[in-house]
């Protein structure tokens, strides 16, 4: 019986490339992994995987029967449907502890780290098994994308490390070209339905017993959004509506000005200026510095939804 490995719904580089890297880990110590994934792939991981040869995992959405690896997250809103009829076998993730739980003792390994891939390079150490150079170029994707290129508040001293190991396996000898070249490709906005961007990154949390999304665009300028701002926003009011949400957020993340325009639909706007000491101004706040919704976005909202 297969052993699917899977990152979170709306996977991202991370998500992806953690499944493929510890499904192959895994089969190396015997084990008949399949990594998988829950979604399309967003344009920059599809630049990635071509860039490195790999075609995309298969789709996996349903749990119900089958033994899986979550990698990247331990949320129950995050993973498969039907998680609580699946076996989890393992958890290998650098969040916060989610609500996952099992009836027996597994191998849980999370990490306060910048990305998946990083703990997943000290795994491959710690078995001493070696990491082909293909593998090790999305492994590097990874730490690139989740960090930010090194600029955000997740990047740990770790993370440095690793990518600088995996760069010299996989021959990459310009790490921040590489990064560009992907934020490039997610910068790839034109004509995209509003919908598909908001997905694009999107995570469901509850906070305090309110369901809360939060999705995020990276760009290399934010002026790339200026034509779909608005539309963004009122597709926003739907997806609120449609998944009995309380709020939504979406991060709109200029990562060479390394700040984020958040555009906010929510039921109770002070909870913004709780989290973040800024008053919305219309229909969005900017939050210089912010890069993060790990680490800036997500800690910050889930106390001001404790307190209102």
């Amino acid at each position: 019986m297969p052993v699917y490995v899977v990152g979170h719904k709306s996977p991202d580089t991370d998500s992806v490339c953690a499944a493929i890297a510890y499904a192959y880990l895994k089969k190396q110590l015997g084990m008949d992994a399949v990594p998988a994934r829950q979604g399309d792939l967003n344009p920059e991981t599809a630049f990635v995987l071509d860039k490195f040869g790999f075609e995309a995992p298969e789709v996996v959405t349903d749990g119900a029967g089958k033994q899986v690896i979550l990698v990247d997250h331990s949320d129950k809103s995050q993973s498969l449907d039907n998680i609580d009829q699946a076996e989890i076998v393992e958890v290998v993730d650098h969040h916060k502890i989610g609500d996952i739980t099992t009836p027996n003792p597994i191998f849980f390994l999370a990490a306060p780290v910048g990305c998946t891939c990083t703990v997943i390079k000290v795994l491959y150490d710690y078995y001493g098994v070696e990491i082909p150079k293909n593998i090790a170029g999305i492994m590097l994707c990874a730490i690139l994308s989740d960090t930010v290129i090194f600029k955000s508040a997740t990047k740990t001293d770790k993370d440095v490390e690793v990518a600088k190991a995996l760069a010299e396996i996989a021959g990459v000898e310009d790490m921040e070209a590489l990064g560009m070249d992907m934020f490039k490709a997610k910068s790839d906005v034109a004509g995209k339905p509003p919908r598909d961007l908001i997905f694009r990154d999107f995570k469901d949390f509850d906070m305090s017993g309110k369901k809360v999304g939060i999705g995020q665009i990276e760009v290399v300028d934010l002026s790339l959004l200026d034509d779909v701002k608005d539309a963004l926003y009122e597709e926003m009011k739907k997806v609120k509506e449609e998944g009995g949400r309380h709020s939504i957020f979406l991060m709109l993340t200029d990562i060479m000005k390394e700040g984020t325009e958040l555009l906010c639909v929510t039921d109770e706007p002070a909870v913004v200026e709780k989290a973040f000491g800024k008053k919305l101004e219309g229909k969005s706040v900017w939050l210089d510095g912010v890069m993060s919704r790990k680490k800036q976005v997500v800690p910050p909202l889930q106390k001001a939804f404790a307190e209102i």
